[in-house]
């Protein structure tokens, strides 16, 4: 057969097979920066306009999490764009936060041409040896016949197995070079088997279905997996017909609802006691889509250490990495969810274990101080929720103690719901990825919960929202602290302040010697800062002011920020510190207690939250629960209107955190 004559009317560039290829894949939505290198892919995408939505973000970390906001919220592989050199360096972040965290995204930078790659051109850099650890896979383009096929291979690995990030570099001759495109040409992965891991043997449902049926004290253990794979629906088929509690990972947050009858809500560092009772207990732990990752197990060998294992995942790697598994089984988990729930019945009697579970659940909720007179983050978050419950919402945090209390008290009840950089625990993430999530998502309310260290990380984004008609609201919870290291330094520094203010050095709280409360000019003016970018914008201290405030934001007609400000010495509880077990479980509330005045003698103490001349009994029972101090009691007394205390014999104890008694006031 005569094949057409190659003309220069059916010869195509680089660039343009490349975007081609994106609208080929489905692509509706690219964020990309252009510079140097990049240019004529950009000059490409405006061919395409019809066809490919682009954004331009503020900065390509912006952009790379943007990307993962689409991908996170739709199970669509994100795609972001930048230039060479420090354009493709600032991608690297965002790039190895998918890897963790197993998200879908093309990451497609330029590259100086071929003929000065390695001689260290101007913005030059080897990206894909900056991230050949980071990646799923990676691709440098040196003939641009390979092109077509390489974008094939591209999408089809980031979006099958285990999700992740793939990086296409692609030089900018390359880009403006042209040439007659093959478009049928077949990909070329020899060694990528995942079709063959995808399907769940019969036996080995049959096994698991076996030691269900026999277990006394089993828990169900969902992770990230069960939302990339779209297994929701039978995760929760599964729950109603055996009636085993569960349990979520941070990633796994919406698989199944928070407020459903057997949720035990989230496990980990910060999960409930209820949940980290149930696992110390249970003989049968169902491990769906997860890793055992650290935050999760504490110290590995302790965790369900009487329990067997069933460990489902797609990625072969994971089984028996961090926590030996007694039902290894290596498929997707929708696939074997559908067929355990076939053939599945439910254990013959686990009534007293369940109703175990809920006394715990009853007994140790999460919770915070209510009768504070500020607002707590806790509280804002909790305000929010219920706000919120009725309409399509969609939440994403930064990272810090804001990212672990909106996975304690909002509740979410829907997959995709929710948004965490949960291994990589990026800063500055949330605000990116709630624009790329209300791109996907254009009638859903998108909220940032952010808070001031993170949100100031990419806070030019609120440019993007703003110029691109993105309607993100923001409720930053504002200490003016990077609140999870104070607690950190609380309990393991002695209370020694290292650099955790983000306030001027020469205020007072910079040296850790403040008295703790919620500052009155606080720094920047975040106020000022969103209306400069055209955004609505509101501060608030006051409780009474707080549902208005959330109303008014929800409400307002474009992006918008509420400035919350918060004290910072709340600790988000119970924890289990790294490496702990169960046995090491911090779970009473932390009531700020500071120091008013010093002397020789010791410290005069005052508490925050308490009614005027009421007397409140505090018990402090273990010394790390007040790290500031040297205490020759392990009790004392404080009364909230100055009446009394018992001191700390220091003369230079500044601050105290203790632990609430529980006894009723007098």
């Amino acid at each position: 057969m005569a094949t057409a004559p190659t003309t220069e009317a059916n010869l195509i560039s680089g660039a343009d097979i490349l975007v081609q290829s994106l609208v080929d894949h489905g692509v509706e939505v690219i964020f990309a920066y252009p510079g140097g290198a990049s240019m004529p892919l950009h000059q490409a995408l405006t061919r395409f306009k019809d066809k490919i939505r682009t954004i331009l973000p503020r900065h390509e970390q912006g952009g790379g999490f943007a990307a993962q906001g689409y991908a996170r919220t739709t199970g669509k592989p994100g795609v972001c764009m930048a230039t060479s050199g420090p354009g493709a360096t600032n991608l690297v972040t965002a790039i190895a936060d998918a890897k963790l965290d197993s998200i879908p995204m093309i990451a497609i930078t330029g590259q100086v041409p071929r003929s000065v790659i390695g001689s260290d051109a101007f913005q030059e850099t080897p990206i894909v040896e900056v991230c050949r650890g980071i990646t799923k896979h990676h691709y440098l383009v040196t003939d641009i016949a390979d092109l077509p096929r390489i974008m094939k291979e591209a999408f089809h690995v980031a979006t099958t197995g285990r999700p992740g990030p793939v990086l296409v570099d692609m030089p900018k001759d390359v880009q403006i070079e042209k040439t007659a495109v093959n478009w049928k040409d077949s990909m070329e992965l020899p060694g990528y088997k995942v079709k063959e891991r995808a399907k769940a043997r019969k036996e080995q449902v049959k096994q698991v279905a076996a030691a269900i049926s026999r277990a006394k004290r089993p828990i169900i253990y969902a992770g990230g997996g069960i939302i990339a794979s779209g297994a929701s629906d039978e995760l929760r088929t599964l729950v109603e017909k055996t009636g085993i509690p569960i349990t979520m990972t941070v990633m796994g947050l919406g698989a199944y609802p928070c407020n459903g009858p057997l949720s035990l809500d989230m496990l980990g560092m910060h999960g409930s006691v209820y949940y980290n009772y149930a696992v110390s207990e249970c003989d049968l732990l169902i491990a769906l889509g997860v890793r055992f990752d650290d935050r999760v197990t504490g110290k590995v060998e302790e965790f369900a250490k009487g329990a067997k294992i069933v460990h489902v995942d797609i990625d072969p790697s994971e089984i028996n990495k961090n926590k030996e598994a007694h039902f290894p089984v290596v498929c997707d988990v929708k696939d074997f969810l559908h067929k355990l729930n076939d053939i599945v019945e439910a254990p013959e009697d686990i009534s007293d274990w369940v109703a175990q579970t809920q006394k715990w659940k009853k007994e140790e909720p999460f919770k915070f101080d209510e009768s504070y007179d500020g607002i707590l983050q806790q509280h804002a978050i909790q305000a929010l929720s219920d706000l919120t419950q009725d309409r399509k919402t969609i939440i994403s945090v930064g990272v810090g103690q804001h990212q672990m209390w909106a996975a304690q008290f909002y509740k979410f009840q829907n997959p995709r719901s929710w948004m965490s950089s949960s291994g990589l625990g990026t800063m500055g993430f949330g605000l990116p990825a709630a624009m790329g999530a209300q791109v996907a998502h254009p009638d859903a309310l998108v909220v940032d919960i952010d808070g001031d260290g993170s949100f100031q990380m990419n806070v030019q984004e609120l440019a993007t929202l703003f110029c691109e008609k993105l309607p993100v609201k923001v409720l930053l919870l504002n200490n003016q602290h990077l609140g999870m290291v104070v607690q950190w330094e609380d309990r393991f520094f002695a209370g020694n302040r290292a650099h955790t203010y983000l306030g001027p050095i020469d205020n007072i709280e910079a040296s850790g010697k403040g008295d703790g409360g919620v500052t009155e000019t606080p720094y920047p003016d975040f106020v000022s800062i969103a209306k400069g970018y055209g955004c609505g914008a509101a501060q608030i201290r006051k409780k009474a002011d707080l549902v208005p405030a959330l109303e008014e934001m929800i409400n307002y007609d474009g992006p918008y920020v509420l400035d919350v400000l918060a004290p910072y010495q709340e600790h988000v509880l119970p924890m289990i510190p790294t490496g702990g077990t169960v046995r090491d479980l911090s779970k009473s509330e932390l009531r700020r207690v500071l120091s008013r005045q010093r002397s020789h003698e010791g410290c005069a103490v005052a508490t925050s939250g308490c009614p005027s001349g009421k007397l409140a009994a505090y018990l402090h029972d273990a010394v790390e629960d007040a790290p500031n101090c040297a205490w020759d009691s392990a009790a004392f007394w404080c009364v909230c209107a100055g009446e009394i205390f018992a001191s700390a014999r220091k003369a230079d104890c500044n601050r105290v955190l203790v632990q609430t008694a529980h006894l009723p006031l007098a």
